[in-house]
């Protein structure tokens, strides 16, 4: 397949508009918007996350709403719209529906949509999908993939330099080549700064289970774990529950979370005080490349049958802006590694046996 990296384009999305915030429900209410309307309709269906999973859901969803605006669209069947999908099955149910309803481009977010996006594909040749997090070889399909490992690379850096006990922990949700990326490059920016620390791995098994994030960093902190990365998607709740827990009881305890996909500040925060456990998160920008492809796509010029990368040199992925919780040395090393990786001097790796060679 043909690989396509964005650079320049993304960044003009970057700074065109304002991203909306995320709504909670898939009804065809509509909202306000311009009087001009465009006839050109894009729908997602998530994964079971759901659409406000704080997550990548919630990112491509803000990403459409985004285009919405842009282009004086509704929600709804005429504009933009999302299906959420409660389990495995509703996946080609969804996808179905989106076809029955004529809309111009539909979505599939993350890649567990990977078989039902090709199915859809392949029985309906006419419509154009994208599929966010995977690759599926089809001419009516863009696949939207990112450098996660580069992105995880840089919060392992953080993780490193934060760490007091020198273990840190990486929460999963379902163990997969894609989420090995954000576990790989995690561990080879910790061991960049701080080779002698322990990084311990669980994967859940979900990315939908709070209850199961919670109890796993529950164990993590006790065994003395002080910074946890998360790419467990709304399983990841749980990891903020009980680090907000953690130090609401013993304001003295040092437990940190480091948030994925979106800026997760918020998440961090211990309602009536001060405090907020998010060290920082790495944000892939799946809403500007969700927007990017339907404005390719509304203009003509979809990319069917190509594989479309976001990386950190398209600013594609990068650490959170908010930096309250980083010390000025932090922020100078990120800095620095970030320009190694942008010029070649490091190759991230992004596979098991790419770290036992980048550790040699």
């Amino acid at each position: 397949m043909k690989k396509r990296k964005f650079g320049l384009a993304l960044s003009l999305v970057l700074a065109a508009g304002t991203i909306l915030g995320a709504c909670g429900n898939n009804d065809d209410s509509s909202n306000e918007g311009d009087s001009e309307k465009d006839n050109f309709t894009v729908a997602m269906v998530t994964d079971t996350g759901g659409v406000d999973d704080k997550s990548f859901n919630q990112s491509a969803w803000e990403g459409l709403q985004a285009f919405g605006k842009e282009n004086g669209l509704e929600k709804g069947k005429d504009g933009y719209n999302y299906l959420q999908s409660e389990s495995d099955a509703d996946y080609t149910t969804n996808l179905n529906q989106l076809v029955r309803q004529n809309y111009d481009l539909i979505y599939g977010i993350g890649f567990l949509l990977e078989s039902a996006v090709k199915e859809a594909a392949e029985q309906n040749p006419d419509s154009q999908f994208g599929i966010v997090d995977s690759v599926v070889d089809a001419d009516n399909v863009a696949s939207i993939t990112f450098k996660e490992h580069e992105g995880s690379f840089l919060v392992g850096v953080i993780a490193g330099m934060q760490t007091k006990s020198n273990k840190i922990g990486f929460v999963g949700g379902v163990e997969s080549e894609l989420i090995k990326k954000f576990e790989i490059g995690f561990r080879a920016g910790v061991k960049s700064v701080k080779p002698e620390a322990d990084v311990q791995v669980k994967y859940t098994g979900s990315f939908s289970d709070a209850s199961l994030g919670k109890a796993t960093a529950e164990a993590m902190y006790k065994s003395g774990i002080d910074v946890i990365y998360h790419a467990a998607g709304a399983t990841g709740n749980g990891v903020f529950t009980e680090a907000k827990n953690i130090k609401k009881n013993d304001p003295d305890k040092e437990v940190w979370v480091i948030g994925v996909d979106k800026d997760q500040a918020p998440e961090g925060v211990i309602d009536g005080t001060d405090m907020n456990v998010t060290l920082t998160s790495m944000v892939k920008r799946v809403d500007l490349a969700v927007q990017q492809v339907a404005k390719d796509a509304k203009e003509g010029n979809f990319p069917g049958g190509e594989v479309v990368e976001f990386g950190l040199d398209a600013d594609g992925v990068d650490i959170a802006p908010t930096t309250d919780n980083l010390s000025e040395d932090m922020i100078k090393s990120v800095d620095e590694y970030k320009e190694k990786i942008k010029n070649g001097e490091i190759k991230v790796p992004a596979t098991d046996k790419e770290l036992d060679e980048f550790l040699k």
